[in-house]
């Protein structure tokens, strides 16, 4: 395989993952570029993880400018544009951070820009690749767990986060722009949805200028086998505490999920209940960037 070429659109502290990730590839993949509206931003990712990497304000800029292979964007919520469509329509590979937009009707043109380029997508959901995420959907596919009956699923923090997260109209919610790495989930082990019943609220914060946001959610999901999910989340936890752990119940099988690499599971089709634990520090977002890659 060639090395590919990739660019990093959008250069915040989230983004020095990504390009961390990347440098553990040599041989594979190499960041020739940087965008960010603020340039200096762009020049200080290109200095530090780029030889050679050439700095842009603007992904119009980068598009036009240099050839690639692989755009990974990083942008907040608000920032997305037509940078899907352009990189589409160049035959560029995508690996966009969640959520890729705030309306269904943005996210659906992205898709359909996708498809109809047949370039590869990701999409920053790495909880998908935790090794017991991964152990647990082995099962699912080779039946001995049975069909699934019930996820529940939690995310608890207490953050006050940026300007833009606090913001409705720039984040989406908590929902949209945090806990939407459960409903992944729920969507991956669970399959298709038919119906979602959600109420948020913002309890705690409503003295919290430009806080407009919830801190409080509650969500039922019925999936089209049957089966129900249920996600709940709120920013007024533990401080300093990141929380987001799951639960599953299949017919032959109860899993308990302390994160995506940690879990143990009771199967329970036989007369004796068997134990199994996984546990492993996989870094499933370069387990992530190993997927596109192949």
């Amino acid at each position: 395989m060639k090395k590919l070429r990739a660019a990093i659109l959008g250069c915040g502290d989230f983004a020095h993952r990504h390009a961390e990730i990347i440098s553990r590839f040599p041989d594979e993949i190499e960041v020739v570029a940087f965008a960010d509206r603020n340039l200096y931003k762009a020049q200080a990712f290109a200095a530090r993880y780029g030889a050679g990497a050439r700095a842009f304000s603007s992904h119009n800029d980068l598009l036009d400018a240099v050839d690639l292979d692989l755009l990974v964007v990083v942008l907040p919520p608000y920032g997305h544009s037509d940078e899907v469509a352009l990189a589409a329509e160049r035959g560029i590979h995508l690996l966009v951070e969640k959520p890729i937009a705030l309306t269904s009707a943005a996210a659906w043109e992205m898709v359909a820009a996708a498809e109809a380029a047949g370039v590869k997508t990701q999409v920053g959901f790495m909880y998908r690749f935790g090794a017991a995420v991964e152990a647990l959907r082995a099962r699912l596919d080779d039946g001995s767990a049975g069909p699934v009956g019930l996820i529940s699923a939690r995310y608890f923090c207490n953050s006050l986060h940026a300007g833009w997260w606090r913001d409705r109209s720039k984040s989406g919610g908590q929902l949209v722009e945090q806990v939407i790495h459960l409903f992944d989930l729920l969507r991956y082990l669970g399959g298709d949805v038919e119906s979602v019943f959600s109420r948020q609220e913002n309890l705690f914060h409503r003295d919290v200028p430009g806080y407009t946001v919830e801190d409080v959610s509650a969500t039922v999901v019925s999936f089209a086998s049957g089966a129900l999910g249920v996600v709940y989340a709120t920013n007024n936890a533990i401080p300093g505490k990141w929380i987001n752990d799951y639960r599953l119940v299949a017919q032959n099988l109860t899993a308990d999920f302390a994160d995506a690499n940690h879990a143990t599971f009771a199967l329970t089709a036989g007369e004796a209940v068997e134990m199994v634990t996984v546990a492993s520090e996989r870094d499933f977002r370069q387990r992530q960037l190993e997927d596109l890659l192949r």
